[in-house]
């Protein structure tokens, strides 16, 4: 899960009723380390090198299992067939809670099959050390399996074979965002790619956070967001999913989990999580897809080691805009659509969670931006042009204050003058993969395309 932060409170071991679990619909398209948080009393997960062999206790989850006619029910030998014995060279990735293998099966009757023939899978081995483990697992079954859309992952199937636990994905053979973005080799990602992931994790999101009940994803990060061979981007990883609030209840408590950086200010402090929780660590991950910098970078000098604490002094001014965008871009992105991404972005970051928009509303934002194949290219040369020709674009009467710098809400007539006609790049393509899965597989969490 990357590196996490958890606020302690007494972890019940009780099984989850499976009539406490919530009923989902299907798609129609198929900072917080300056909050201390107390040491749990009761440890999750061996404390000690004297304890690394005990193994906690984990009740038996049968009943626990959402039933869904869209999930087969693997057994152990089925999974070690299709990954050839989970050798290491079909080893894709190592997590905190379990390891991703590559795997074949039919098509037609999902058995194993022949390596490079078939449906390339992506199958996690969950390590048995803990309740913790067991417990994202489960919400992996019970969310993904009851869940339909074009930018979740897909999950296939599971195994509960005596104390062997694994989940069974669909492979995505670009591997995950993270690994592009931040990557020192390889071709960098373009604009249009860039912007394209961001509309399709924003849709993502929208639709968890529209279905009834609510649901609130909790660890939007660049490594969380996997990509196919046409870079459409999936959201991944649902174990640390929660269900929102429901009724009058206008949020929901829970320990503390989540990646330094990303998560909700309000929620590290006080454990209260909502949708803006999401919609805040996608203000981050859009950050990092405009400067091309992590969320956190310990090794820059101490006032750029924070990306929002980096970006925000430097916005109002727009011809500054291009101090903050990845060199790596070397100037070809469209100005008013950057300029327009980042005031977004902060805004999504805000500090009040009540400023922040909701995600449908970043989804219409973003989908406005025009595409390189509509715009003239800009360099670094043309930065002042327009900073004139467009200031009514920005509605100064909304503008807060936001600590250091001003943050502008966009709303979606604003940037029809951005398109000025032109359609936005296609950002619906096949999801067919191809070739063997890349290095970026080494540190990201995997998920199955058809061959």
């Amino acid at each position: 899960m990357g590196n996490c932060i958890q606020r302690a409170q007494d972890v019940g071991m009780n099984a989850i009723p499976v009539a406490a679990q919530p009923s989902f619909p299907r798609s129609e398209n198929s900072e917080c380390t300056s909050h201390p948080l107390p040491t749990p009393s009761k440890p999750l997960v061996p404390s000690n090198e004297n304890d690394r062999t005990r193994v906690l206790p984990i009740p038996r989850p049968e009943s626990e299992i959402l039933s869904s006619p869209h999930l087969k029910s693997f057994t152990y030998t089925e999974l070690s067939n299709a990954t050839r014995n989970f050798r290491s060279d079909s080893l894709l990735g190592e997590g905190g809670f379990g390891d991703v293998y590559k795997g074949w099966l039919d098509e037609e009757t999902l058995t194993a099959a022949k390596p490079g023939t078939g449906l390339v899978v992506a199958v996690k081995k969950l390590k048995p050390e803990g309740f913790q483990g067991h417990k994202e697992w489960l919400s992996e079954i019970n969310y993904l399996g009851q869940l339909d859309h074009e930018n979740l992952v897909k999950l296939i199937g599971f195994c509960l074979d005596g104390d062997n636990r694994l989940l069974v994905y669909e492979f995505l053979s670009k591997g995950s965002l993270e690994n592009h973005l931040f990557s020192r080799s390889g071709r960098p990602l373009s604009w249009d790619i860039r912007i394209k992931v961001a509309i399709d994790s924003a849709r993502g999101l929208s639709f968890l956070h529209e279905s009834d009940p609510t649901i609130i994803f909790r660890d939007f990060k660049a490594s969380n967001i996997l990509l196919d061979s046409e870079f459409n981007a999936k959201l991944s990883d649902f174990g640390l999913v929660k269900a929102g609030p429901t009724g009058d209840m206008t949020h929901v408590t829970t320990r503390v989990f989540g990646t330094e950086g990303y998560a909700a200010p309000e929620y590290c402090a006080t454990g209260r999580l909502t949708t803006k929780c999401d919609v805040y660590s996608f203000g981050i991950v859009l950050l990092e897809l405009l400067t091309g910098r992590f969320a956190v970078d310990r090794s820059r000098p101490r006032p750029e080691q924070k990306l929002l604490d980096w970006v925000k002094p430097q916005l109002p001014d727009k011809r500054k805009l291009f101090r903050i965008m990845d060199s790596k871009l070397e100037g070809q992105y469209n100005r008013k659509g950057a300029y327009v991404a980042a005031n977004l972005a902060l805004q999504c970051a805000h500090i009040e969670p009540k400023y922040r928009p909701r995600m449908s509303e970043v989804v219409n934002i973003l989908d406005k931006i025009p595409s390189m194949k509509h715009s003239p290219s800009r360099t670094y040369s043309d930065v002042g042009e327009d900073v004139a020709d467009d200031a009514s674009l920005w509605k100064h009467s909304h503008v807060r204050s936001y600590k250091q710098s001003k943050v502008t809400p966009v709303s979606s007539h604003q940037t029809e003058k951005l398109s000025n006609g032109a359609p936005p790049a296609a950002r619906t393509m096949s999801s067919r993969s191809e070739g063997s899965a890349p290095s970026a597989w080494q540190t990201s969490r995997g998920v199955a395309t058809r061959r």
